[in-house]
């Protein structure tokens, strides 16, 4: 459910008075940990740092970004692939149908 509209956004204290420090374009990233603080209007052009857990990952704010949180834009957990043995036997197949179209054309090269 979202929040009250007689509420309004909510937007950490402390990350607007980071953004009267800066200007917008300016390369400058403002590192936070408020993942649940919403994008507004006033923040397009402003590069922000959201903390995932680890790192802080860069983000620009453009106009398509405004009424999202912060933290859809760092994703927490990082997807490697799905396993299993089909997965894996998908994966070789590809790669056995990759090497021999590229080693001719590499050797051809040398000669």
């Amino acid at each position: 459910m979202p929040r009250s509209l007689k509420k309004g956004p909510y937007v950490h204290p402390a990350l607007l008075k980071h953004m009267s420090r800066t200007t917008p374009g300016s390369k400058m990233v403002i590192k936070i940990w408020s993942r649940n603080s919403t994008v507004t209007p006033e923040m397009i052009g402003y590069a922000f740092g959201v903390h995932n857990g680890r790192s802080f990952t860069e983000v620009k704010v453009m106009e398509d970004m405004v009424g999202h949180k912060f933290g859809e834009f760092a994703p927490t957990r990082k997807f490697l692939r799905h396993g299993g043995k089909m997965q894996k036997e998908i994966e070789q197949k590809a790669d056995t149908a990759a090497k021999p179209a590229t080693a001719p054309a590499a050797k051809q090269g040398k000669k």
